[in-house]
């Protein structure tokens, strides 16, 4: 910078570029966030619709496979057929929904923008740290 500049102005054109650089950053960490959005929302529309037809494929196939032990055990021990494939497709069920409850707590969405946060924050803190230290 020339030495003509007085104070005001040099501290004018440092907080310009400082804007500047944030914006840039902010610019930089949206886009990010976006295109992590869009690529969650085509992730889970891919999901829906295959833990749906395998979920009608699963209810037909357990349907069949019960109506074939039921039958088989129909003369003998028909109500001991029943209620076991009953308990046996509860117990399942339950355990498949005490496991979707462990997945639906994970944290997946944008996890990659908020950890560049707060790689940023740490920048941030660490230069103003030094800032202080080299006072």
């Amino acid at each position: 910078m020339p030495e003509s500049q007085g104070p005001a102005l040099r501290l004018f054109g440092a907080a310009k570029r400082l804007l500047g650089s944030l914006l840039a950053t902010g610019e930089t960490r949206l886009r990010l966030a976006v295109l992590e959005l869009e690529e969650e929302r085509a992730r889970l529309i891919a999901l829906l619709l295959l833990a749906g037809l395998s979920l009608i494929l699963l209810m037909l196939g357990i349907g069949a496979l019960t109506a074939l032990v039921i039958v088989a055990f129909w003369d003998s021990y028909r109500l001991t057929a029943i209620a076991a494939s009953a308990l046996l497709l509860l117990g399942g069920g339950a355990l498949l929904a005490l496991r979707v409850l462990q997945l639906a707590k994970r944290r997946t969405l944008l996890v990659s923008t908020l950890r560049h946060l707060a790689t940023d924050r740490d920048l941030v803190e660490r230069e103003r740290r030094e800032e202080r230290h080299d006072r």
